[in-house]
């Protein structure tokens, strides 16, 4: 395996089989030149340049190589926390994502995550890597990133996984179970624990809820003398969910059935309960 450019000292271009690729190890390409030969065992990771990864290659040529280091430790960490490995996009959107984080922090400038409460409660495992995240980073370039970037990391890692939609869909969900949220808090005129299992559910809920109007799901569908008893027994609770279904239909043309808004119902009567 022979060096036909030199990335940095952990990454460097070969051409295989006519194509050219990228090679990613410790130290694979440290003090060697074009034609120097790498160790094929000491590669980690092997992608095949497309237009897409042309972006990665001027990427690993100008950031600052710890930050690529970093970021490369947090996927490997994330594919092994999530036993699945992720999309190839991920080497690019992390190591943007978390190199432009580290400059703004180092500049005195935060950008606060809206979104942090309801990507806790929706991707809670990805969370806890982002939480790791932050460590490392702390650990490796002494560099405090704020707990919002947890958040970010989160939604970059979510989105990698193979059987993931993309970010914009995953930032339009999150948006829109944050306005939900919202609703229910200006509705009872309170704030929600956000640590609370109830609320957990209920954004949870909401989400598959959303995601069936995506994906052309069937409704669970609840039975008429249960949907009668929540509106006898929960009336205040039924008004408000009537109300986060006319503004889902009015804003985002999503159609609740009155079973779902049951079940909803049901959620945010346990929020009451608490």
């Amino acid at each position: 395996m022979k060096i036909y450019k030199v990335l940095n000292n952990n990454a460097a271009i070969i051409k295989e089989d006519g194509q050219e690729k990228i090679v990613m190890g410790p130290g694979i390409a440290f003090q060697k030149g074009k034609n120097d030969t790498i160790i094929r065992k000491k590669v980690e990771k092997i992608f095949t340049i497309h237009e897409e990864n042309e972006k990665f290659k001027q990427i690993l040529e100008t950031l600052p190589e710890n930050h690529i280091e970093v970021a490369e430790e947090i996927i490997s960490y994330a594919e092994g926390q999530l036993s699945a490995p992720l999309s190839d996009h991920i080497h690019i959107a992390l190591v943007d994502h978390l190199s432009f984080a580290i400059e703004r922090i180092q500049k005195d400038l935060t950008v606060r995550n809206k979104l942090l409460n309801e990507i806790k409660a929706l991707y809670k495992k990805e969370y806890e890597i982002g939480l790791w995240a932050i460590e490392l980073v702390k650990e490796k370039l002494n560099i405090d990133l704020p707990e919002d970037e947890a958040g970010y990391i989160a939604l970059h890692i979510h989105t990698a996984k193979m059987d993931a939609e993309n970010m914009h869909t995953t930032l339009k969900y999150t948006t829109i179970i944050k306005e939900l949220i919202e609703k229910i808090e200006s509705f009872f005129d309170q704030k929600i624990d956000e640590n609370s299992i109830s609320y957990q559910r209920l954004v949870t809920h909401l989400r598959y809820a959303i995601n069936r109007f995506e994906s052309n799901e069937a409704f669970h569908v609840m039975d008429d003398d249960m949907l009668y008893f929540i509106k006898q027994k929960y009336p205040i609770s039924y008004r408000c969910g009537v109300e986060l279904a006319d503004y889902l239909k009015t804003e985002y043309e999503l159609d609740l059935p009155e079973s779902e808004i049951g079940y909803i119902t049901l959620h945010i009567q346990r929020l009451n309960d608490l």
